[in-house]
């Protein structure tokens, strides 16, 4: 099994160094191990869930150690990042280019709203808040910096019920997906951990099924990871997930290129 999508303590909001995770990891048969923790930004924005830009060179060197010592697996320097114009620059030239990360992963915690920033953890109760949240969405899409989309229908957290909004955001999020030919995630987290109450009862809040059911009539690829915050949650979903998306008939992306990076 392979997961692309693993946090440390760096974050303040997970548990477990690189070395934790690493064990875990070889004691329960994975073959790939992605670290993709929360990135720091230049403005030190969003300290509370994300570490800060001191923190970034003992991250590289933690994963880059953890390389030597767990031969027997394929380890990834990642970071998942909330995309901005303003950050794209550092992005690409810092993350990627001056400390050599092998991907980046589009997570898209936070969105621009009526002058602001508001969060896609609490904040989408609307089609208005929605519709702002899927433009963000598609526009860090294209900024060309991602190897694949974390949780893109993070929306089903708090927008509980499927509608008309929700298949347009949804299409909109896959068409983007299909022509820009970037894989879309089944988190594992969600699958586990994130359940919420609907007025068809309690659900998974995401991966949202019908989001998933329409990503069928679409060219999209697939790629399930953990999204592990504690070194016992290296593993969580991923045979589940994997189950959904053969159950779906969904195609899980080739993501080999990243390894050989």
């Amino acid at each position: 099994m392979k997961n692309y999508h693993t946090h440390t303590f760096r974050c303040k909001h997970a548990e477990g160094e690189v070395g934790d995770y690493m064990r875990t990891a070889v004691s329960r048969g994975l073959s790939v191990l992605g670290f993709a923790d929360h990135t720091p930004l230049p403005d030190n924005r969003w300290l509370f869930m994300r570490m800060g830009s001191s923190a970034l060179p003992a991250y590289v060197r933690a994963i880059e150690d953890a390389q030597q010592r767990f031969p027997e697996l394929t380890i990834l320097k990642g970071m998942e990042c909330e995309w901005a114009s303003e950050y794209h620059s550092y992005f690409e030239d810092v993350l990627l280019g001056e400390y050599g990360l092998d991907y980046l992963a589009l997570g898209c915690h936070f969105y621009p709203y009526s002058g602001g920033w508001v969060s896609s953890h609490v904040d989408i109760l609307d089609a208005a808040h929605l519709l702002a949240y899927t433009k963000h969405l598609v526009e860090s899409m294209r900024s060309g910096l991602f190897s694949f989309v974390a949780h893109p229908d993070l929306f089903g957290l708090t927008y509980r019920d499927w509608d008309k909004n929700t298949e347009a955001a949804s299409r909109d999020i896959l068409s983007t997906a299909q022509e820009l030919q970037l894989p879309l995630e089944i988190n594992g987290n969600g699958l586990i951990n994130r359940l919420v109450e609907s007025s068809q009862g309690m659900r998974v809040a995401y991966p949202w099924r019908p989001f998933w059911e329409l990503a069928r009539e679409y060219e999209v690829t697939v790629v399930v990871n953990s999204d592990a915050h504690h070194p016992e949650f290296v593993d969580q979903g991923l045979a589940e997930g994997l189950g959904l998306v053969e159950s779906l008939g969904l195609t899980l992306a080739k993501l080999e290129y990243l390894e050989g990076s």
